[in-house]
Order: structure tokens, then sequence, then C-alpha cells
């Protein structure tokens, strides 16, 4: 990998644009764009389905290598290896083995592993079978756990253990064992993740979102995550102040993640998270899945009486709620409709009803009725039809339902 900051300019065109690393293996997408194949599989492979450079949809996640790309890219490579007066080297591939004996130096001596600890980076990035390698090696993941919760830790080196664990958690087949090593109580893991989220660099932010992500698996960890000092208000901060649309997405998938025990949702309410959420919905640059995680998000609060009040009360939200309406995406249209049903039906609340009429939501709302929805949604709306249908009672009053005693979360 080429060091830029060795006073070597590296062409932006070499860059992949989500880990701005020179590209090993460049791919492009059928938007045209082009990644590094292993930055980009990932991004696939979390579930996205939009180009992380213009954030359009994707028809296809197939790409194809970019040949043309890679020869310029080695040529350049070539003539900055062989300069003399320049004092950058290309740092070559390690093999299993090297990994193995780089693994064996941290262990020797952990308080001064910054290097060590880049280059297992490096190697993770390089290709799937790494990451498993890395995963499958006896006690590596345990030992970067132990890392984390180090007191003494250097801080260059908590980001670095951060993206190595970011990189191969998900090949790590015990989460269980994981989940439970970083939850002892004689080791502070969350103090270096949150000083992470909140120093870090654009990629080790994300990884730490991710990283949280991947161990809240079940109510003892997600609760206990939530209760750190600190890092809810972190994240829910993150989402005002960022703009990268990679960390934007993970802040949202923690936070979903996170917040699915109902004790925790008026907790966020409390941080602000409903009024976050209102700018990000209201932006007309949000990509197509920031949208749907951010209506997810919504969709949660509206189930606590804190969260429905927030709702509520800010009529630019429940505004930005029904503009989304059959807008975005069926999964979209769903969470808006669970919402306005919470707010509008269940908790029969006047502004959100007069919000909900001032920008055409009956119109909306009997379009999705006829739309291809799901039962349960095509319910809903029926509930919230009965709400609304004091202006068009005769066209209304043949239909019921028998959802008034049931609660969609």
């Amino acid at each position: 990998m080429v060091r830029d900051e060795l006073f070597i300019t590296v062409p932006s065109l070499f860059r992949c644009p989500i880990s701005l690393d020179v590209m090993k293996s460049p791919v492009s997408l059928s938007t045209g764009v082009t990644y590094d194949r292993s930055s980009i599989q990932r991004w696939l492979d979390n579930g996205n389905n939009t180009c992380p450079a213009t954030m359009q949809v994707l028809h296809s996640k197939d790409f194809v290598p970019n040949h043309t790309l890679q020869r310029l890219i080695q040529i350049w490579s070539n003539s900055v290896r062989h300069r003399s007066d320049s004092p950058v080297q290309l740092v070559p591939s390690l093999s299993p083995d090297q990994a193995r004996d780089l693994i064996k130096e941290i262990e020797t001596n952990p308080e001064d592993c910054l290097e060590c600890m880049s280059k297992m980076v490096s190697f993770a990035r390089e290709s799937e079978e790494n990451r498993k390698f890395l995963a499958r090696i006896d006690g590596f993941v345990l030992l970067l756990v132990d890392f984390l919760g180090s007191s003494n830790a250097n801080f260059l080196a908590l980001e670095q253990v951060v993206r190595v664990l970011d990189l191969i958690v998900s090949e790590y087949e015990d989460r269980k064992q994981l989940v439970n090593s970083m939850l002892k109580s004689d080791r502070d893991c969350f103090s270096s993740i949150l000083l992470v989220l909140r120093r870090g660099s654009t990629e080790s932010r994300i990884g730490s979102a991710r990283v949280l992500e991947s161990i809240a698996i079940d109510a003892e960890s997600k609760l206990l995550i939530a209760e750190k000092d600190g890092l809810l208000s972190e994240l829910i901060g993150t989402l005002s102040s960022e703009t990268d649309p990679v960390m934007m997405e993970s802040t949202l998938s923690c936070l979903i993640a996170i917040s699915v025990p109902r004790r925790i949702r008026p907790k966020i309410v409390r941080l602000g998270i409903v009024k976050q959420l209102t700018k990000l919905l209201s932006d007309p640059n949000s990509s197509v899945s920031v949208t749907e995680k951010v209506l997810k998000l919504l969709e949660m609060v509206s189930s606590c009486k804190e969260g429905k009040s927030e709702i509520c009360e800010n009529a630019d939200c429940v505004s930005a709620i029904v503009q989304k309406m059959l807008k975005v995406s069926s999964t979209a249209t769903e969470h808006a409709v669970t919402i306005l049903w919470s707010v509008c039906y269940f908790s029969r609340d006047d502004r959100a009803q007069i919000t909900v009429t001032k920008n055409n939501g009956l119109t909306k709302i009997l379009v999705v009725m006829q739309s291809n929805c799901s039962p349960a949604v095509r319910q809903l709306a029926g509930d919230l039809l009965k709400i609304f249908r004091v202006s068009s009672q005769s066209c209304l009053s043949s239909y019921d339902t028998k959802t008034t005693h049931i609660m969609p979360f």
C-alpha cells in the first residue's frame, strides 16, 4: 500500500472510494464507479443495495474487473518503487505464516504493536480467505478483545484493533464467546470503542459502530451497551455531524440493533433521536437505505409513550414521514404507515392527524390500500382511513377492521 503522507501524491482515481486506499483489485459496478473488490464486497455483504459513491439503487450487484485501471495502478506503483530519491516502499502482502508470526509478536509485546496491527489490517482487507484465516486462529480474536480492554493501550493501535475486529468478526464462529469476553466486568472494552468513536478516523469510527452492532446479539448485550455512559449520545450525535454515507448507515444500523429492547427506546428519545432523524428524513439527498433505516428507527420509538409524544410535537417529522410514503421503497412506505398508525390511530393525536391531512396523507393511504402491500400494513392503513373518514363518510363507512386492539410492534 502506498503511503502518500511521505510526499508521494496518489492519483485520486487509484483510491477506493470506500477505504481511500490504493486499490489492489479494482472492480466496477453497473453505475460505472470502481471500487477495490474487498471493500465493495463487504458493502454488498452487509445488505446494501446502492452504489456507495452515487447512492443509486443497484439493479445488479455483479461487478467486473477493471483491468485497464489495474494496469495503470501497477505502472504507477512500479515507478514509485524504483524512484531512487523516494523514501516510499510498497508493503508486500503477508503470507499466512507471516501473519501467524505477527500475532506472536503482538502477544509478546502488546505495548508496541502499532505496526503489527496495521499490517494485520492490510492482510485482512486483501481477501475473504485472509479474514477467515485470522478469525479461525485460536485465541486471536480474544487477543484483540484483551487489547480493547486494556487501560493503557495506545490509541492508534486501538484504532487498528477495531478495524481488524470489524473485518473478521463476521467470520468468527463463536459469537457468543466473543460477546461474553467483551462484557466481562474486569474489561472496559466499551470505553475503548467509545474513545475511537469520538476521536478516530472515519474508517475506524465505522468499524466501531459495526463492532457494536455485531456484539448486540441478545437483550443482555444490548442493555449493557445502552448503559455505557456517553455511548448512545455519541452515536446519536454522529447523525447530526456526519456526512460520510457509510458512517451514517453504520450508525443507524447500530442504533437499530441496540434499540430492540423496549426499555432502551425512551432513553434514545430523551437523547434527541427524533430531532436528528427528522433532519435526515427531510434531507433530499438521503439514500434509499438511509431513509429506510431512519423510518425503521422512528417506527421503533413510536412504540413507546415518549417517542409518540416527540413525533406528534414535531410537525416537520410527521410531514416528512408522509412525504416519504410511496416515494422511496415499499419497505419505507410500510414503516411510514406503521408510524402514522401509532400516532394518529392508536394515540388519536389531533396534531398528527392535522399534519397528515395537510400533506395529502389521506390520498396516499388510499393508494397504499390498493397497492401490493402486506396484509398487516393494509389493515393498518384501513384503521387510518377510519380516522380520516370525516370528510368522506359515505365511501368509507362500509370498511371495517378488527385490528383496534393490535399494537404492531
